[in-house]
């Protein structure tokens, strides 16, 4: 089973030669990174995109903070073009999942009812499945901790939002660090085990895998028993790259392929 998953990090494109030197299988970017709505920046952006050494597999961080998607806020026609620029960005790049985390632009504010905030997600995420069928590229909803957001908190409840909109564009991912820091159990990898799509691994305090106390063996058996074979993505706070990345790649393969 552990043959076929393949390594990621989370980190910005002008680091995929080194990443590729290292032996990861693909680059993961954050889309604000493309400037999709700057036009000028935009082209000088995607171009390194489309050379880089290193297959750019999977993408994050998906709307800027201030393009808000839910409260009254919301700027329909602004999202409706990006999204769709994000698309055919994406389908030339060659991304095959890109996460919706976005913790900035889909908090909800206060005041602001929560059922109007969870039909205006759902209708984004309809939005963007429209936008990447066809495409090879599937969202990915990503739970974040409350910290970071208010709405989808755990991966309970980003499938939920995946069930009803129930497209093939449409999965969810599993972020370990979030998972505890918001003490979604690990029992929901298993029992959510179909909508898994991509993971995120970072350690104790948010650091490189293998550096903390982060109960990874646990968290490798359930990835194991929901039958998970797909991409595997570091993304954490990276002191020293040259000295880290190498023995956090040794140490994601040991754990998970063991």
């Amino acid at each position: 089973m552990g043959c076929m998953r393949s390594w990621g990090w989370c980190s910005g494109i002008e680091d995929a030669g080194q990443l590729r030197t290292l032996g990861f299988d693909y680059i993961e970017c954050a889309v604000v990174s493309l400037s999709l709505e700057n036009e000028s920046e935009y082209k000088e952006r995607l171009s390194l995109f489309l050379e880089s050494p290193l297959p750019v597999r999977a993408m994050n961080i998906f709307f800027p903070g201030d393009l808000k998607v839910v409260g009254p806020d919301v700027d329909d026609a602004r999202i409706a073009r990006y999204v769709d620029k994000a698309a055919e960005a994406l389908h030339r790049i060659g991304v095959e999942t890109v996460v919706l985390g976005s913790g900035k632009a889909r908090h909800s504010p206060d005041g602001w009812e929560p059922l109007r905030a969870a039909d205006q997600f759902l209708r984004l995420v309809n939005r963007m499945a429209d936008a990447f069928a066809g495409t090879g590229t599937v969202l990915a909803i990503e739970p974040l901790n409350r910290k970071e957001t208010n709405l989808v908190t755990t991966i309970a409840e980003a499938v939920s939002f995946a069930e009803q909109v129930n497209r093939p564009e449409v999965r969810v991912l599993a972020d370990f660090y979030h998972m505890q820091e918001e003490g979604d159990p690990l029992t929901s990898l298993v029992a959510h085990s179909k909508w898994l799509r991509h993971v995120h691994l970072a350690d104790t305090g948010r650091f490189s895998p293998g550096t903390g106390t982060y109960p990874y063996a646990d968290f490798a058996a359930a990835l194991n028993q929901a039958g998970y074979t797909g991409t595997i993505s570091a993304e954490c706070t990276v002191k020293d790259k040259e000295q880290e990345l190498p023995v956090s790649l040794d140490f994601m393969r040991r754990v998970f392929e063991r």
